[in-house]
């Protein structure tokens, strides 16, 4: 037997995940499949690429050596395919504020590893246009449908942490820190479609909300001093408002970050976008 592509790729997928069962969720494939093909490999190799007990897991000498080349090569029959295909672009759907510098070196990895572009795209709602298959990927924020959490195809990417948003009117605008706990006692601007703000953050208080529907009508209302927001703390690098004030929460839960591909996209180009992600430094 030769070795072939499905060989390699169970091979880097364990390697880089230093772990059969998340191997086997990345290629989506049972974890019994993905050590027989890991194991087929050896047999084809004649050495021993993983050291593995049911406490430990380590390349052996020659497993080292073996994944450059197998990462190497599998990088270059992706760039062949794409280009063959004439569909060199990945669609990235966002809501409003792309995680930096993560969203720039996974398009970086992706054009070096699969000779991939990306394209971004700012969307309202990106469940939707996942679901329909307008955008090829997306970056979601907690809280995030059930649904999509349980797909192989969605991974975790990092944390942010929040900051709390007011007018510069505000009496909160002299920036002193605020508890948590104290947000929700002064009215509450959330935005319904794709914010990252619900009132089920407080179980135990009932705030008053006021609800707006895109980002443009939030960044609008707690401007004009009606209430006050909570945000990823990415939102301070961006300049966003001139009549806003970012002040610091103490004690205040982060939001998690998610990567989704759609199930339109093919399985090697879903995998290349995956790695892609993992790879890319998070803010």
């Amino acid at each position: 037997m030769d070795v072939e592509v499905r060989h390699l790729r169970a091979f880097v997928a364990v390697a880089e995940e230093e772990s059969f069962t998340y191997a086997a969720l990345r290629l989506l494939i049972t974890q019994p499949a993905l050590s027989r093909t890991v194991q087929q490999l050896e047999s084809i190799l004649g050495v021993q690429l993983i050291r593995r007990t049911s406490k430990s897991f380590e390349l052996t000498e020659p497993g080292t050596l073996f994944l450059d080349h197998a990462k190497s090569t599998l990088a270059s029959l992706d760039r062949g395919v794409a280009a063959a295909r004439g569909n060199t672009t990945v669609t990235l759907g966002f809501s409003w504020l792309l995680p930096t510098p993560w969203a720039q070196e996974m398009a970086r990895y992706l054009q070096e590893n699969a000779g991939l572009g990306v394209s971004f795209s700012r969307v309202d709602a990106p469940v939707q246009p996942l679901v329909r298959g307008d955008v090829d990927a997306a970056v979601l924020r907690s809280p995030v449908p059930r649904e999509l959490l349980d797909k192989p195809r969605t991974i975790k990417l990092f944390q942010e942490p929040r900051v709390l948003v007011c007018s510069h009117r505000s009496p909160l605008a002299v920036g002193n820190p605020v508890l948590w706990e104290d947000v929700p006692r002064r009215p509450l601007v959330i935005n319904i479609i794709n914010g990252t703000t619900t009132p089920g953050l407080w179980p135990d208080i009932t705030p008053e909300i006021v609800e707006t529907q895109s980002y443009d009508e939030w960044i609008e209302t707690v401007a004009s001093d009606r209430g006050v927001g909570v945000v990823p703390d990415i939102a301070r690098t961006r300049g966003i408002h001139p009549g806003i004030v970012f002040v610091p929460l103490i004690g205040a839960p982060p939001i998690t970050v998610w990567l989704n591909v759609a199930d339109h996209v093919s399985d090697d180009r879903a995998r290349s976008i995956l790695d892609s992600a993992r790879l890319a430094r998070t803010p």
